[in-house]
């Protein structure tokens, strides 16, 4: 595969999942220009995963009966059609039948990643899914300060305009550029081809052991990301909204800093390497843990954790492909479904993460208090007796 064409297929991935994040920062001044209640914009975030969810399990598997250039360039010029509702609308419902729209069709991830499988040698496909997976965390990270950034400057609704024109210039060069895919007729009926994703998850081991490590490593990765904001915007430091976005940088690092991943997964290291990620995953919380007292520190655990991340991921990916050479096509497509589902899953979970989070801080904030106390009354029953 040439340098070209991996960096579309990343680029295509990084656009299109950055869609389900754009909201995220933007929910206040969407809020405000729509008149939405605070209690029910949760609702503008939860139903694009909803929707990416649904697209998991109903538009893959057409791959199998289209022609897969077109089929990712359909994908993304319709998730383009989704993020120009938002930008456009004005009430709640249209807003939200466009979240819709960009969440179903920005499945076209899974599609591309799949796609990247089936065309890349075995000797060079751990590589490859490496180099296009990290356009998955670059979107997931980028788009968070690309908004911030972008809405800072301009309003949000300039943010889903600026990702309809990138997406539309993608697909166009997706078209021209990728390989052609001969329309072919699929071995099995489309129900089957669906239903044949629950089989996997009670058959197949390595795919249930590779997906619950995915799940975990990126919950771990939403609960950062989505609750970097708390300790920041707080004393000692009180950094703006701009500010906390720019650490998004350092994730970058580290997520580029796993490129390699995919080499090793081709060299048959996929399973040491993905033991020092997941250590690695548990010391940089230590790191994290000390956001209160040192930024550099901060900034080092965040580089390792999403390293950790992201060589987690790849070698999970290329183990579940390269598993079962007697998989079909549509069984690697919805191999990764799944995989992107549990991912997905475990992301939504950032607000609970987020939320136990606080919680645990709080306590021992309170428990420390309390000794601290505690220790002062010894001393001055020991001092008085």
């Amino acid at each position: 595969m040439s340098p070209s064409l991996r960096l579309t297929l990343a680029a295509l991935c990084a656009v299109s999942v950055a869609n389900i994040y754009y909201a995220q920062p933007l929910l206040e001044a969407i809020g405000t220009d729509l008149a939405i209640p605070s209690g029910q914009l949760g609702w503008v975030v939860a139903t694009g995963q909803i929707a990416y969810l649904i697209g998991l399990m109903t538009l893959v598997p057409l791959g199998d009966w289209m022609n897969r250039r077109l089929l990712i360039a359909l994908h993304v010029a319709l998730a383009a059609a989704g993020t120009l509702l938002i930008a456009v609308s004005p009430n709640t419902l249209t807003l939200l039948a466009g979240v819709a729209v960009a969440g179903l069709f920005s499945v076209v991830v899974q599609v591309i990643v799949a796609y990247t499988a089936a065309v890349s040698d075995p000797a060079e496909r751990g590589r490859n899914i490496g180099s296009v997976t990290s356009g998955v965390v670059i979107g997931i990270l980028l788009a968070r300060t690309a908004a911030g950034l972008i809405a800072d400057v301009a309003d949000w609704r300039t943010v889903y305009l600026t990702s309809t024109v990138a997406a539309l210039v993608l697909a166009s060069v997706a078209v021209a550029i990728l390989p052609r895919d001969a329309r072919r007729t699929s071995p099995t009926t489309y129900r089957k081809s669906v239903a044949s994703v629950f089989v996997l998850t009670a058959t197949d081991r390595q795919f249930r052991t590779r997906a619950t490590i995915t799940l975990f490593v990126f919950a771990s990765f939403g609960v950062l990301w989505s609750g970097l904001a708390f300790p920041l915007s707080e004393a000692p430091w009180h950094l703006s909204t701009t500010q906390i976005g720019l650490f998004a940088i350092a994730g970058l690092a580290g997520a580029l800093g796993a490129t390699r991943a995919g080499r090793w997964a081709d060299s048959g290291r996929a399973a040491p390497a993905t033991a020092i990620a997941l250590a690695s995953l548990i010391v940089s919380w230590w790191f994290i843990g000390q956001a209160t007292t040192s930024l550099w520190l901060l900034v080092l655990g965040v580089v390792i954790l999403d390293c950790a991340v992201q060589v987690a991921h790849v070698t999970s990916q290329s183990l579940i492909v390269a598993g079962d050479p007697k998989l079909g096509r549509t069984d690697r497509r919805l191999v990764h479904g799944v995989l992107l589902a549990r991912i997905r899953t475990g992301s939504s979970h950032d607000d609970l993460g987020v939320s136990l989070s606080r919680l645990g801080l709080d306590l021992a904030a309170r428990c420390r208090l309390r000794l601290g106390r505690a220790h002062r009354v010894g001393s001055r029953s020991s001092h008085t007796g």
